[in-house]
C-alpha cells in the first residue's frame, strides 16, 4: 500500500519532513477494521507529532488521524462492521495512521458514515466531533449549569476544526448562548453562519468583550481551543465563581492558582485517551460518532470543510500542514483519493 510518512521532529520545510512511501498491506486482528481510505483531513496534531510533540511507539511512523472509507475486512471479534461498510473515524494516537490507502482501526473508535455526506465532507469531522462532544458533555458537562452564573458558554478560537464543530453542537444541542472568539471578518462570519449568538475579537481582552454583550452574569463555562495561558488572566475575570474552563491546546506551562479564588475547574481534554489507555467506554466513541452522523444527516450539523487539497501524497500533505502551522486555517483541510 501506498501512504505518507514523517520523519520525527522535522520543520515542515525540511528536506522529506514528509514522504511518498510503500508499505506491506496490514492485516485485520481482533477487533480491528481494515479499511480502504477514501479520505483524510489534516489537524494540528499531524503537525505536532510531526514536529515530535507527541512520541510515537509505532513503527512505521505514518501520520494522520481522521479519515473516511470503506470496510475491506474485519477481524475474527468485530461485530459492528462488516465488508463494504462505510465509515469515519479519528483512529488511536498510538498506531500508524490514516494516511494511507489501507489502515487497521479498532472498531469500537469508528462510526458509520453519514450518509449525505460523501468521503471528503465526511472525512473532516471525527476527530473535531470527537474532542467537542467529548469536551461539552463528558468533561464541561454543560447540561448541569453554574449556580448564579449566566448560561453562556465562550469558545475560545470558534473558526478552527473544533471550535467550528463545537459551535454547531452547543447550539443544536444545549439552550446556552453561544459566543465564539475570531478575529478576522471572514471568521467571524464563518462563526456567525456555523450559529454563533455573539463573536467577539479575541486579539481584544475578552472580559471587556463578554461585559460588552450585557449577559445577564458572569459566564458559567469556557472551551478554550487555543493561547490557553496567554488569555487565562481574562478567562478567570469573566468566569462566575465554580464556573468551569475546558482547554485543549498545549501551552508550555499553565498557572492554576489564580483558579482557587473563584473555585474554577480545570477539565482537559484529549478524544486519544480513550483509545490510548484502552478504558472500559472505549465504545463511546463509535455511540457519539454514530450521533453525529444522525445529526449530520438530520440535517442539524453540518462539515465543517472549507478546503480540498487535492490527492493524498506528500506534496498535497506538506501544503496542508504549512497551512495548519500558520494559523489561518478556517475550517478542515482535506484530501481525497490516491493517484491511479
Amino acid at each position: 500500500m501506498r501512504a505518507v510518512t514523517y520523519t520525527e521532529g522535522a520543520g515542515i520545510d525540511a528536506p522529506d519532513a514528509l514522504k511518498d512511501t510503500t508499505f506491506p498491506d496490514p492485516v485485520a486482528t481482533g477487533r480491528d477494521l481494515l479499511v480502504r481510505v477514501q479520505a483524510v483531513s489534516v489537524n494540528p496534531i499531524d503537525t505536532k507529532v510531526r514536529q515530535g510533540t507527541y512520541k510515537q511507539s509505532c513503527e512505521p511512523k505514518i501520520l494522520g488521524w481522521d479519515a473516511a472509507g470503506t470496510v475491506v475486512s474485519v477481524g475474527p471479534e468485530a461485530r459492528l462492521f462488516k465488508a463494504g461498510d462505510a465509515v469515519f473515524y479519528a483512529g488511536a494516537l498510538d498506531r500508524p495512521g490514516s494516511n494511507a490507502e489501507l489502515q487497521c482501526v479498532d472498531e469500537r473508535l469508528v462510526g458509520a458514515k453519514p450518509t449525505t455526506l460523501d468521503f471528503a465532507a465526511a472525512a473532516a469531522l471525527p476527530l473535531t466531533a470527537l474532542t467537542a462532544w467529548e469536551m461539552l458533555f463528558d468533561r464541561l458537562d454543560v447540561a448541569r449549569l453554574v449556580p448564579g452564573a449566566a448560561p453562556a458558554i465562550l469558545i475560545v478560537g470558534g473558526a478552527g476544526g473544533v471550535g467550528s464543530i463545537a459551535i454547531q453542537l452547543a447550539r443544536q444541542l444545549t439552550d446556552l448562548t453561544v459566543i465564539a472568539t475570531a478575529s478576522r471578518p471572514e471568521t467571524a462570519r464563518w462563526c456567525k453562519d456555523l450559529g454563533a449568538h455573539h463573536v467577539i475579537d479575541h486579539a481584544k481582552p475578552l472580559a471587556a468583550e463578554v461585559a460588552a454583550l450585557g449577559l445577564p452574569g458572569a459566564l458559567g463555562f469556557v472551551f478554550a481551543t487555543t493561547q490557553t495561558d496567554a488569555h487565562l488572566p481574562q478567562i478567570v475575570e469573566l468566569l462566575a465563581p465554580q464556573g468551569r474552563l475546558g482547554p485543549i491546546d498545549d501551552p508550555e506551562t499553565l498557572d492554576v492558582m489564580p483558579l482557587k479564588p473563584k473555585s474554577l475547574s480545570l477539565h482537559w481534554e484529549l478524544m486519544f485517551t480513550r483509545s490510548l489507555f484502552r478504558t472500559a467506554d472505549m465504545e463511546r466513541q463509535n455511540a457519539i460518532l454514530t450521533e453525529i452522523g444522525r445529526l449530520i444527516d438530520a440535517g442539524q450539523l453540518r462539515t465543517t470543510l472549507s478546503e480540498t487539497f487535492g490527492l493524498i501524497n506528500a506534496p498535497n500533505m506538506t501544503r496542508a500542514h504549512a497551512l495548519i502551522e500558520s494559523g489561518k486555517a478556517r475550517g478542515k483541510v482535506v484530501l481525497a483519493g490516491f493517484s491511479d
